[in-house]
């Protein structure tokens, strides 16, 4: 990279898409963090049992969410480009794969009770578990067609719509959640499964209220239907540039839902603790998680305009803002773990083996920050294929071998097991930024993906 910054303009306008994302991301996550608090209100078991559903939900839908990631380089260089017919066909294209992935992934929600039990998780949270994760097949497509809409007009820049539809999203999971979790207004009491009720009913609503709400901007892209759309060659050229980025998602996320089930190892209050700090650093890392979104749209735009300069100060300058967030968090985790944890659960055993884990999660924090916004960068210029392979180093040749020794082999448990997993995002951190440095530096070009000649090699 050059190593200059973003000028006055850039830095504005970074700013100005970076903090609706943000919102939008922190605004995802806070669905999740609802399910958490007011389940953790139930049992112990019943926390458990959210954990293993949800982390068993997006085992099998990250690699979807990542393929779909793929819309960020096409729309946003078709944006910047000026090239509708490009950007309506990747649109398109998006919702033909969203439709494909829910059907592979209602079939592998079903088998949850048999796969929890293969890994010995508790006896007592698997069928809590499986059933959490059978009803969220009802919300999986819609889950997949939201993100590319909300790909779609972040991409576009048009993030106020998406921002009003979590919050009204977030309204309706908290009601429904407290109608089916503890059996209101004549309901039964579900507890953890009621969770998922909740949970599928609000991505049904999100995704139709987002095409709803949005149609004015989507319609020129969702119709009419553009010919060629499933035509094999492009359609085998965009899965190879998104197939690498759901690959990275699940490698990442895997590493940690492995993670999750090495604490049912220990037992249920480990599994319980560990969802709260894992609840909570999944928190803060929205933060860089949406910078990285919006360094990614303006990357690409940039690239589609033909301006590699413009690309290197925002790639810079997202980096920047990424690293100086997670100091903050950072600062939070090791400082107030104790009340942090403590709004979790009203469980002692269970607020003391979070808060025993969150200062560990503040020392990988900043390398989270890293290593987000640098894959992001990456992802904006259509370079998927190196960093799937940089994950996988990190968190299968680091993470989790130094976590199950830690944990296991030194007796240190759950504490052991994040030990681990900061080593790994180190690893990948540094991997990732010295790639950025090395991508950055050479000539910057659209990714095509209708025009043979032109096509990505990822």
């Amino acid at each position: 990279m050059t190593g200059r910054l973003p000028t006055r303009e850039e830095r504005r306008e970074l700013i100005r898409l970076a903090t609706p994302i943000v919102a939008i991301q922190v605004g995802m996550m806070l669905l999740g963090v609802v399910d958490t608090v007011m389940v953790g209100r139930v049992s112990p078991v019943d926390l458990a049992a959210v954990a293993l559903g949800n982390l068993y939900f997006f085992l099998v839908a990250v690699f979807g969410l990542g393929l779909l990631m793929s819309l960020d380089p096409l729309v946003s260089q078709a944006h910047g480009a000026r090239d509708g017919e490009a950007l309506a066909r990747a649109v398109q294209r998006g919702l033909v794969f969203a439709l494909a992935l829910s059907v592979g992934a209602a079939a592998a929600l079903l088998p949850a009770g048999p796969l929890l039990t293969l890994f010995r998780q508790p006896p007592e949270v698997v069928p809590v578990a499986a059933a959490y994760a059978r009803v969220a097949i009802v919300g999986i497509l819609p889950f997949y067609l939201f993100v590319v809409f909300r790909q779609t007009l972040q991409a576009l820049g048009r993030v106020r719509v998406i921002l009003w539809i979590l919050v009204l999203g977030n309204l309706v999971n908290v009601a429904l959640n407290w109608v089916l979790v503890y059996g209101n207004l004549g309901a039964p009491r579900l507890g953890a499964v009621g969770s998922s009720w909740a949970s599928s009913v609000t991505r049904i609503a999100m995704a139709a209220g987002l095409l709803w709400a949005a149609w004015p901007v989507l319609r020129a892209h969702l119709r009419p239907w553009r010919p060629g759309v499933l035509a094999r060659r492009p359609v085998g050229r965009m899965l190879r540039l998104g197939a690498p980025i759901g690959a990275q998602f699940f490698l990442e996320f895997s590493a940690f839902g492995i993670a999750g089930l090495m604490a049912g190892w220990v037992g249920t209050v480990a599994v319980a603790g560990h969802q709260v700090a894992i609840t909570l650093a999944a928190f803060t890392f929205m933060a860089p998680l949406g910078i990285g979104q919006a360094t990614a749209v303006l990357v690409g735009r940039n690239v589609g305009r033909g301006d590699a300069a413009a690309a290197r100060r925002v790639a810079a300058g997202g980096l920047v803002g990424g690293v100086g967030v997670m100091l903050l968090t950072a600062a939070a985790f090791l400082l107030a773990p104790v009340p942090l944890s403590g709004l979790f659960s009203t469980d002692a055993t269970v607020v003391a083996l979070a808060a025993s884990l969150l200062p560990i999660a503040g020392v990988f924090q900043v390398a989270d920050g890293v290593q987000v916004v640098a894959a992001s960068i990456l992802r904006g210029v259509g370079d998927t294929r190196v960093p799937m392979l940089m994950n996988f180093g990190g968190f299968y040749a680091v993470a989790l071998p130094g976590a199950a020794v830690l944990a296991f082999g030194a007796g240190l448990g759950a504490r052991g097991i994040w030990w681990g997993l900061a080593g790994g995002l180190a690893v990948v951190a540094v991997l990732l930024a010295a790639r950025v440095r090395h991508r950055m530096a050479g000539p910057l070009t659209r990714v095509h993906i209708d025009d043979h000649e032109g096509a990505a090699d990822g």
